[in-house]
């Protein structure tokens, strides 16, 4: 009886626990999806779009005649008066070799931002997604200034530009959660099966449950560092923590504000891993593809549970022992998952 009791204690726990974390993501997908476009614009008028910048500013100049004195007055009273001319000069030769004024701008702001790292991932001249059969499958808003831009929107999700900014931001800010979540879910069970530490429940989706049990729940089975007894306790601490840190990153406030929404950048950067333009443009666009692969890995975690129903580590021990006959394929009919 005794058993079935403690059966039935967990059993409830994960259930409660499996609830209070959907809960918790539908209320910050909710949070996100309804601050994007004011997160985004405030993105936009603090920092606003280099490339775009350029090419709008000289798109509008180009329009514009003056005569040969204005010009001179012009030259006149400028401090480098010898760069302009050195540079009207070199746009001359590039107009009549073919290029507009508008692609000469985003080249050269390219080049001003990103250096080797702009010319591969940024621009006219990156990577597409259909490689050398890309032609005509590009919409003409993705103009490859933003990080991961591969000119794939098949469905137009991002003519709007508003739209298009705050699903950027939507997208780093899933992408950082994935990276921490999947790192979270398979070191506690590669610590338990590979290192031998006590961890009660090292499985990701069944380790909530432990704070229903007698003695509560132990990080890393060492009581030494979070000895979590109270839901509620946990819970709060979630929504203030949380909940204050995407305040401090939508709205500024003492530790945000006036920095970009997305990479803030200062003290949020005590490396100083984004001081070097060329080597932040290139970290951009590392953080996220593997952000986006780490997506992915979340949503195969949740499938693997619940067509297993073990974790990512030993479901990954059990395919290398028998790649034929513990894979996708054996198991996709397979619903073994029981809370």
């Amino acid at each position: 009886v005794i058993t079935q009791v403690n059966m039935d204690i967990k059993r409830v726990g994960l259930i409660a626990s499996v609830a209070l974390n959907a809960l918790l993501l539908i209320g910050v997908c909710s949070i996100s999806m309804g601050n994007g476009k004011v997160a985004s614009g405030v993105a936009i008028s603090r920092s606003g779009s280099m490339v775009n910048s350029a090419v709008r500013g000289v798109s509008a100049l180009s329009g514009k005649k003056i005569s040969a004195e204005q010009g001179r007055a012009i030259l006149s009273h400028s401090p480098k008066a010898n760069l302009l001319v050195k540079t009207g000069a070199i746009t001359n030769k590039l107009v009549k070799s073919g290029m507009s004024i508008p692609e000469i701008a985003q080249q050269v702001t390219c080049q001003k931002i990103g250096g080797a790292a702009c010319q591969e991932w940024y621009g006219p001249d990156r990577a597409l997604w259909l490689g050398p059969f890309s032609e005509g499958a590009v919409p003409s808003y993705l103009t490859g200034e933003f990080p991961g831009d591969y000119g794939w929107d098949t469905q137009g999700l991002s003519a709007d530009p508003n739209t298009f900014a705050a699903y950027r931001e939507t997208e780093v800010i899933h992408a950082r959660w994935a990276m921490l979540g999947t790192l979270g879910c398979v070191t506690p069970e590669l610590l338990a099966k590979y290192s031998g530490v006590p961890i009660a429940e090292p499985v990701w989706f069944k380790a909530g449950s432990q704070i229903f049990a007698e003695g509560g729940l132990d990080y890393l089975g060492n009581p030494s560092l979070v000895h979590a007894q109270s839901i509620l306790a946990i819970l709060a601490c979630q929504v203030i923590l949380m909940g204050g840190a995407e305040a401090y990153r939508v709205n500024g406030g003492p530790a945000g504000e006036g920095l970009d929404a997305i990479n803030p950048g200062g003290a949020f950067d005590p490396l100083g891993l984004a001081d070097d333009p060329d080597t932040f443009a290139e970290l951009k666009v590392k953080e996220i593809k593997n952000g986006r692969l780490a997506m992915f890995s979340m949503l195969g975690f949740y499938v693997q549970a619940i067509s297993t129903g073990k974790g990512p580590v030993e479901n990954w021990a059990e395919h290398i022992a028998d790649p034929s006959g513990v894979n996708g394929l054996t198991l996709a009919t397979a619903t073994k998952f029981t809370p």
